[in-house]
C-alpha cells in the first residue's frame, strides 16, 4: 500500500504572490488539499484537476470541536496513501493550530512536513507602510493573540505593557476594549500610536489609525470586523511617509478573469502587480483536436483567426517548408506575434479585428478562383459560402481547436460577481459560457447586479453578446486586444480618482 505524506503548510495571507514556491510544488502534486476560510483561493488554481477540495473553515466562533474534525480528517487522509496539504492561513505554528495537527499525525505514525508561511503579523504591517521594527524606534516586536485568555490564563498584562517593542494582536477585534484597558493600566502610555488594519494585503485593506485612548471609538465608529490585526507602537507613525500598497493604481479593485485557464496567467499577474485583485473563474477551455493535414499545395494562402488556431495548426507542421509559397494573414497583432515565433512574417492583417475583414483583406492579396484556408475553431463564425461567392475564391475552412464551455457551480458563479468591481470578457464564447452558467436569460436578481458593476469587453462582437441580455458595456478599447482592455481599464480606474 502507498505511504500517505501530509503537509502542514501557510498559504501567507491574502495576496496569492506571498506563497513560498515550495508550496507551490506541493499545491502542483496534492492529491487532496484540506484548506480554511482566510486561503485566497486563486491559490488553489495550482492544483492538479482530479485534486479532492475540502473546505474546513473556522469562523471566529468554531473552536475545538472542527479541529478535532480536521485532525481527523488529515489522518484519514493520510492512511489512504494520498500525498494531502493542509492550507492554512498566514502560518501553521503562529496562533494557526499546526502543533496540534501534528501531534495527531505522530500518533498515527502518518509522515509529515511543514510548510511555513507568511505571517500576518509582520505582512499585513509591511503592505500598510508600517515595518514592525525600525532602527532608532524599537529592536523588537511581539506577537500576541487577541483572545486574551489562554486556558483560562489571562495575557501577562503587567508584563506586556513593559515592553518597548511593536506590540501585534492577531485576531484581536474580539477585544480591543480590554487589550487597550489593560495596557494602559499597566502602565502603557495612552498616546501611544495604534493601527487597526483590516483585510491585509488585499485590495479592500483598510488601515485606521489613532492611539491606545481612542482605539475603541475607532473600532465602533468604523465598525470594523474580521480579520484584522492590531499594531502598537511608535512605529505607526512611519505610515504616512511608507505605504506603497494603497498608493498603486488599481488598488481596491477586483477584476474577474473569465478566459481560459491556459491564457489568464498574463493579465491575472498585470493586475495584481498593480494592486488589484484578480478573481480567477475561466468559462472556457481551448482543446486541440487532432486533424489530418490538407495538401498545402493547393492553397495559395492561410488565414489564422485567433492565436490558438495559430498554435493548434502548426503542432501538426512536420516541416516548415511546406509553408515556403503561401501567403499569411492574420487577425490582430497578438496573432502575428505568435505566428512570428516560427520565423513567419505574415503578409498582412487588417486593422479592424474581426474575420470578415481578413475574409476581404485576402482579396487584396490573391486571384480569382484561387483556393484559401481558414484555420479555425469549431465556434468560428467563418461562413467559407459567403466569401466564396463574394469574392469569387474558393474559401474552406479546417478547425484546429474546440472551445468547451467550462461548467461553473451556479453559486461560485454569483459568489465572485458580487465579489468584483470589473468583469472581464476578452471574447464572445467565454461571455455565452458565463452567462449559461449563471441562467442570466432568466436570473433577474444577478441582472440587477450586474448593472451596477462595470463590464469591460474587449470589443464589438464581444460587446454586442453582451448588450443581448440588456446589459451595458463600460469598458471597450479602440484596440481590440488583452493589452488594449487593460490600459482601457486602467483608463477608467484613474478617471474615477
Amino acid at each position: 500500500m502507498r505511504k500517505g505524506k501530509v503537509y502542514i503548510a501557510g498559504a501567507g495571507c491574502g495576496d496569492e504572490g506571498l506563497i513560498t514556491l515550495k508550496l507551490k510544488n506541493v499545491i502542483e502534486k496534492a492529491d487532496c488539499i484540506v484548506y480554511d476560510r482566510l486561503v485566497n483561493e486563486n491559490i488553489l488554481q495550482y492544483a492538479k484537476s482530479d485534486v479532492e477540495m475540502i473546505y474546513m473553515g473556522k469562523e471566529n466562533t468554531a473552536g475545538g470541536k472542527l479541529q478535532a474534525e480536521i485532525n481527523n480528517k488529515l489522518v484519514e487522509k493520510g492512511k489512504e496513501g494520498l500525498e494531502v496539504l493542509r492550507l492554512k492561513g498566514g502560518d501553521p505554528f503562529v496562533f494557526g493550530r499546526g502543533g496540534e495537527e501534528i501531534e495527531a499525525l505522530v500518533a498515527e505514525n502518518i509522515d509529515f512536513e511543514v510548510i511555513p508561511g507568511i505571517t500576518s503579523s509582520i505582512a499585513v504591517p509591511a503592505y500598510a507602510g508600517i515595518p514592525v521594527t525600525h532602527r532608532g524606534i524599537n529592536t523588537s516586536f511581539h506577537v500576541f493573540t487577541g483572545h486574551t485568555q489562554f486556558n483560562g490564563i489571562e495575557l501577562d498584562f503587567p508584563v506586556i505593557a513593559k515592553l518597548e517593542g511593536t506590540l501585534v494582536f492577531l485576531m484581536g477585534l474580539s477585544n480591543p476594549e480590554k487589550i487597550a484597558e489593560n495596557l494602559i493600566n499597566n502602565g502603557k502610555n495612552p498616546k501611544t500610536p495604534v493601527a487597526i488594519i483590516k483585510d491585509g494585503t488585499t485590495t479592500r485593506q483598510k488601515t485606521y489609525t489613532g492611539t491606545l485612548e481612542t482605539i475603541v471609538n475607532t473600532v465602533k465608529e468604523h465598525n470594523v470586523k474580521s480579520p484584522a490585526i492590531i499594531l502598537i507602537g511608535e512605529v505607526v507613525n512611519l505610515r504616512e511617509k511608507m505605504k506603497w500598497f494603497e498608493n498603486k493604481p488599481l488598488f481596491g479593485k477586483n477584476i474577474l478573469v473569465t478566459r481560459n485557464r491556459e491564457k489568464q496567467q498574463n493579465i491575472s499577474n498585470k493586475i495584481n502587480e498593480l494592486g488589484g485583485q484578480a478573481l480567477s473563474l475561466p468559462f472556457i477551455n481551448i482543446e486541440y483536436v487532432d486533424f489530418e493535414m490538407p495538401d498545402l499545395k493547393e492553397y495559395s494562402t492561410l488565414l489564422f483567426n485567433s492565436i490558438n488556431s495559430v498554435i493548434g495548426f502548426m503542432k501538426k507542421v512536420k516541416d516548415i517548408r511546406s509553408l515556403g509559397n503561401v501567403k499569411i494573414g492574420v487577425v490582430g497583432e497578438k496573432t502575428a506575434e505568435e505566428i512570428e515565433k516560427y520565423k513567419i512574417i505574415p503578409d498582412f492583417y487588417p486593422k479592424e479585428y474581426t474575420v470578415e475583414r481578413l475574409a476581404s483583406e485576402s482579396v487584396n492579396f490573391t486571384k480569382e478562383g484561387e483556393k484559401i484556408l481558414f484555420i479555425v475553431s469549431d465556434i468560428s463564425p467563418v461562413n467559407e459560402k459567403k466569401y466564396s461567392d463574394l469574392y469569387n475564391r474558393n474559401y474552406e475552412k479546417l478547425v484546429v481547436y474546440k472551445t468547451q464551455k467550462v461548467e461553473v457551480e451556479k453559486e461560485k458563479a454569483e459568489k465572485y460577481i458580487k465579489e468584483s468591481d470589473i468583469l472581464m470578457f476578452l471574447s464572445s464564447s467565454t461571455f455565452k459560457a458565463f452567462a449559461d452558467s449563471i441562467n442570466l436569460s432568466e436570473n433577474e436578481e444577478i441582472k440587477e447586479i450586474l448593472k451596477n458593476k462595470v463590464i469591460a469587453s474587449i470589443g464589438p462582437v464581444t460587446t454586442k453578446s453582451i448588450e443581448k441580455y440588456g446589459l451595458k458595456v463600460g469598458i471597450e478599447p479602440k484596440k481590440y486586444t488583452e493589452e488594449g482592455l487593460f490600459d482601457e481599464i486602467l483608463t477608467f480606474v484613474d478617471s474615477l480618482k
